[in-house]
């Protein structure tokens, strides 16, 4: 008896990216016609929002809100397809034109399942785990600057904010790990917080170092002493191995292959969030997919000029596309190498990264002396 596999058609692999070319072309040039829109009728409403402190607040968080979870629903679509291509399949195709509506399926199942809880859990920590680890990531959102006008809060210390207020992520998915009662959960939340807090250390001394050469914690600020030259082009002896450190400090830090020991299923049948299903699991991949977003946004900022590009197109959708290049190349990383073992995961930061970093951060203070 033999088995027969079937395998994609070339030509249909071939349809499928000249289709999703076509869409994001059409995506962008959408996207460049809306600021030629008359926005200035909408002055007045501006204004009563912005003289309102409370009501602005809450219009920012709700913007931010609603463009991570329509994002979030954007890039598990995205993996999903490339992971199809690295690997010679399909990947979704059933559900809408080419498993567009895929995720939104998804999505609705995620809603209509049931919340259960454990009987042995620690309720008050396993309830409140997901959110300590989704609301973080949104406040992270809030200082992200996709342009010099589209940002939440602009103010000097957005660098120093954005670095203390994600590694509180570490925190909830400790709560998760310890609140299920679950060994195999307790074992991804530990192997969590050890990895978050260890590949933080060389990510902020590169983020210093970047901080260290343009003189200010701003974001915005960053991104506007990029004009003439990306601070990659400006330095690039430093700052190409400061861009591959970060790149690999994001990784980890994210929970993404080749670093992802917190929910290895083969060894810890899912990790931290084991026990979690419905909405609560949801706010697990949310945080996750859009972490992913941020780090790779965070990094664009940092060394390729944030939202600076060609005149044609508007600075919000030039820092997403630089964003979606970078979140691609993630996305290789993850499905091209294998998952390293714990004990090679910490020596390589703690014995490698770790180093280059100082070393990094000690070249580029004597520089700006």
């Amino acid at each position: 008896m033999s088995l027969q596999t079937t395998h994609p058609r070339r030509g249909a692999q071939g349809s499928q990216i000249a289709a999703g070319s076509a869409v994001a072309l059409i995506i962008i040039v959408i996207a460049s016609l809306l600021p030629r829109l008359p926005w200035h009728r909408l002055d007045s409403l501006v204004r009563f929002v912005v003289d309102r402190p409370l009501l602005s607040a809450f219009v920012s968080a709700f913007v931010v809100v609603n463009f991570i979870a329509i994002n979030c629903l954007f890039l598990i679509w995205l993996e999903r397809k490339f992971a199809g291509w690295m690997q010679a399949r399909l990947g979704p195709m059933h559900v809408g034109w080419k498993g567009t509506f895929q995720t939104v399926a998804d999505a609705l199942k995620l809603l209509l399942k049931e919340d259960v809880v454990p009987a042995l859990a620690d309720r008050p920590l396993f309830v409140l785990g997901p959110y300590l680890v989704f609301v973080p990531t949104v406040l992270t959102f809030m200082v992200l600057p996709f342009s010099l006008a589209w940002v939440g809060f602009d103010f000097n210390l957005a660098a120093l904010f954005a670095v203390s207020i994600s590694t509180s992520t570490a925190l909830g998915i400790l709560a998760a790990g310890w609140g299920s009662n679950n060994k195999y959960a307790l074992m991804g939340g530990i192997r969590a917080v050890a990895q978050l807090l260890s590949y933080e250390i060389p990510m902020i001394l590169v983020i210093l170092s970047v901080v260290t050469l343009a003189d200010t914690l701003s974001l915005t600020q960053i991104v506007q002493q990029q004009a003439r030259l990306w601070n990659i082009v400006a330095h690039p002896l430093l700052l190409i191995p400061g861009f591959l450190i970060y790149l690999t400090c994001a990784l980890a830090e994210v929970n993404r292959s080749p670093f992802d020991l917190p929910e290895a299923e083969s060894e810890l049948v899912s990790g931290f969030h084991t026990e979690y299903s419905g909405m609560r699991f949801a706010f697990f991949f949310l945080a996750e997919f859009s972490s992913t977003f941020f780090s790779a946004g965070l990094g664009v900022v940092l060394f390729f000029g944030g939202w600076l590009g060609p005149d044609f197109l508007p600075a919000p959708v030039c820092f997403t596309l630089k964003t979606l290049v970078m979140i691609v190349l993630m996305m290789w990383v993850r499905w091209t190498l294998p998952r390293l073992r714990i004990d090679q995961m910490m020596g390589f930061c703690w014995k490698l990264l770790t180093p280059l970093a100082l070393l990094l951060f000690c070249a580029v203070a004597v520089m700006a002396k």
